[in-house]
């Protein structure tokens, strides 16, 4: 059973940092591109940063120079640093593994998925 199991949100002051964490199994990590989506209340689900299975890296206008992605391919841990946060980033953040058209051990995978969200509140 895939499972992403996420960690590190909660609350911080406006200029604070935060990191969060996606774990994965073995196989989803290996092949998947992987990243973290985020809803504010009334707001649609927006992407925030994407990190491929190659190590290449997008973000979101909103977040570039404040955010960034990694990963521990031994951890099998996606790593989401939040700095300088604003209120504005307060929403619920998803994690999400997109391994869709690619084959590990002979399993070809048809769907992503999606962790099961943390909460980050930036507020004085």
């Amino acid at each position: 059973q895939v499972q992403l199991v996420e960690s590190g949100g909660g609350l911080a002051q406006p200029g604070g940092s935060l990191r969060l964490s996606c774990t994965a199994s073995r196989n989803i990590f290996s092949i998947s591109d992987m990243g973290w989506y985020r809803q504010a209340p009334g707001k649609k689900r927006e992407l925030v940063a994407r990190i491929s299975s190659g190590g290449s890296t997008n973000y979101a206008d909103s977040v570039k120079g404040r955010f960034s992605i990694s990963k521990d391919n031994a951890k099998t841990t996606v790593y989401l640093q939040m700095n300088s946060l604003k209120p504005e980033d307060t929403a619920v953040y998803y994690c999400y593994a997109d391994p869709r058209g690619r084959y590990f051990g002979g399993i070809y995978y048809s769907s992503d998925y999606w962790g099961q969200g943390t909460q980050v509140t930036v507020s004085s």
